[in-house]
C-alpha cells in the first residue's frame, strides 16, 4: 500500500490529472447516472477544499504583495489590468462571432413554446460596484464575496504598508507584516497538500458530469459545442501571439498553467480554481505584488471564455429564429457583452445573466437559452478553462511589461547617479 501511495505522489501532477480526465470521461459515459451518486462525495470534497483556501490565500497573498510594492506601481498595474481585461474580453467576443458566422450553429433547429428558462435578476453595474465594499467583513469572508475580500485585503494591505513607513508604529507594523507573511507561507503549505487530492477530485467531477450529461445530450446540440471549442482554440492562438510579442516564455507558461486550467475545466469554477492559479503564477516567477492582485480580480471580472460563450449563444439564437446577425448587431453584442461580463461579476448564475442581458439589448428571444441548458456543463467546462487561461495570460504579459518598465527606469537612474 505504501509503495502504491509513493508511486502516486512521485508521478507528475499534470500526468495524474490528465489520466483522471480520461478515466473520468470513460467511467461516466459507461456507468451513466449510476456513477453520479457514488462519486458525488469525492467531487464535493475537492470543491470544498479549494473553496476552503480561497479567503486565506487571497487575503494573505494580496496583503504581502501590496507590501512588496509601492502605491505608484500598484496604480500603474491596476490601469494596465483594466485595459487588458476590457481589450481581451472584446477580442474574445469578436472571435466568437467570427467563428459562429463561419459555422452557423443552431441552423435548422426550431424554438417551441414549451421551452422556458428562469433568468436570475441582473443587479446592475452600480449595485455590483457598491457590493465591492462589504457591509460586514465577516459576512464577506463567509459567503465568500471575492470582490469584498479583495477590497478588504487592499485596504488593510495599504494601511499596513503606511504603518511600516511611519516612525511611531514602524516596529510594530514590521512584526505584524512578519505574521502575515508567515500565514501566507502556511497557506501555501496547506495548498501543496490539497494539490495531491486534485486528480482524485477531477476524476470524480468529470465522471459525474459525463454520467449526468450522457452522449445523447452531446449529439443533440453537438454543432453548438463544436463551434464553441473551435472559437476557444482560436482564442488560445490569439493568446499565444500576445504572449510571444511580449516576450513570455510559452513553454514555461504551458507547463505551469496546465494544472489550474485542467482543474477549471473539470470544476467549472474560476474562483474555486483560484488557489491553483495563484500557485501557477508563483511557479512562473511572477512577482507576488502583481499576481496577488491580478488573479483574484481576474477571477471575478475577466471572463474571456464567458465572452465567447455569449457570442456563440447569440449567433445560435439568431439562427434558431431564422434571423442571422448583421454587422451592426454584432458590434452591439461586442460592446454590451464586454460591459456585461464586468457588470455581472460575482452574481450567481452570471453566465445566464450575461447571455440574457445581451439578448434583451439586441432583441433576441431569451427563450432560446432554454435550448442551451442541456449542454450547459459541456459549454461551461471550456468557457471556465478559457477564463482561467486568460487571467494567467494577462498576469504574465503585465509582469513582463513591468519588468521592461523597471529596467528602463534603472537605466535612466544610472547616468544621474554617476553624474552625482
Amino acid at each position: 500500500m505504501r509503495a502504491l501511495l509513493n508511486a502516486y505522489l512521485n508521478t507528475s501532477l499534470v500526468l495524474r490529472i490528465g489520466i483522471a480526465l480520461v478515466l473520468g470521461l470513460v467511467v461516466g459515459l459507461v456507468g451513466g447516472p449510476a456513477v453520479v451518486e457514488w462519486l458525488a462525495p469525492l467531487s464535493e470534497l475537492l470543491l470544498r477544499l479549494l473553496k476552503f483556501l480561497i479567503v486565506p490565500i487571497v487575503l494573505f497573498t494580496l496583503m504581502v504583495g501590496i507590501n512588496q510594492a509601492n502605491l505608484g506601481s500598484m496604480g500603474r498595474v491596476g490601469w494596465k489590468l483594466l485595459g487588458f481585461y476590457v481589450l481581451t474580453s472584446a477580442l474574445a467576443i469578436s472571435v466568437g462571432l467570427l467563428v459562429a458566422s463561419a459555422f452557423s450553429p443552431g441552423s435548422g433547429l426550431e424554438l417551441t413554446s414549451s421551452e422556458t428558462v428562469k433568468v436570475p435578476e441582473n443587479p446592475g453595474f452600480i449595485q455590483v460596484l457598491l457590493n465591492i465594499v462589504p457591509t460586514n467583513i465577516v459576512g464577506a469572508f463567509a459567503e465568500p464575496n471575492l470582490l469584498g475580500v479583495i477590497f478588504t485585503a487592499v485596504v488593510f494591505g495599504i494601511a499596513l504598508m503606511k504603518l511600516r513607513e511611519s516612525e511611531a508604529h514602524g516596529e510594530m507594523a514590521e512584526r505584524l507584516y512578519g505574521v502575515v507573511s508567515a500565514l501566507n507561507e502556511v497557506t501555501m503549505k496547506v495548498m501543496a497538500g490539497v494539490l495531491q487530492y486534485v486528480p482524485i477530485g477531477v476524476f470524480a467531477i468529470v465522471a459525474h458530469t459525463a454520467g449526468k450529461q450522457g452522449t445523447a445530450t452531446l449529439l443533440a446540440l453537438g454543432d453548438m459545442v463544436m463551434v464553441l471549442y473551435i472559437a476557444l482554440a482560436v482564442q488560445l492562438a490569439v493568446y499565444a501571439v500576445l504572449m510571444r510579442l511580449n516576450g513570455v516564455n510559452l513553454v514555461s507558461f504551458v507547463r505551469e498553467a496546465r494544472v489550474p486550467v485542467a482543474t477549471a475545466f473539470a470544476t467549472q469554477s474560476s474562483s474555486g480554481t483560484l488557489p491553483l492559479t495563484l500557485n501557477a503564477a508563483r511557479r512562473l516567477g511572477i512577482p507576488q505584488r502583481i499576481y496577488g492582485f491580478s488573479l483574484p480580480l481576474g477571477a471575478t471580472i475577466n471572463m474571456d471564455g464567458a465572452g465567447i460563450r455569449i457570442a456563440i449563444s447569440a449567433a445560435f439564437a439568431a439562427n434558431v429564429v431564422g434571423v442571422p446577425l448583421d454587422v451592426v448587431t454584432m458590434l452591439e453584442i461586442v460592446l454590451i457583452g464586454t460591459l456585461a461580463s464586468i457588470g455581472t461579476a460575482g452574481v450567481p448564475g452570471a453566465g445566464i445573466v450575461m447571455i440574457a442581458t445581451v439578448f434583451a439589448q439586441v432583441g433576441l428571444p431569451i427563450e432560446t437559452v432554454a435550448l442551451l441548458v442541456s449542454i450547459d456543463a459541456l459549454v461551461g467546462m471550456g468557457a471556465t478553462a478559457m477564463n482561467v487561461t486568460g487571467d494567467l495570460v494577462c498576469t504574465s504579459v503585465i509582469a513582463r511589461s513591468e519588468e521592461k518598465y523597471e529596467a528602463g527606469e534603472d537605466r535612466l537612474a544610472i547616468p544621474s547617479e554617476q553624474h552625482s
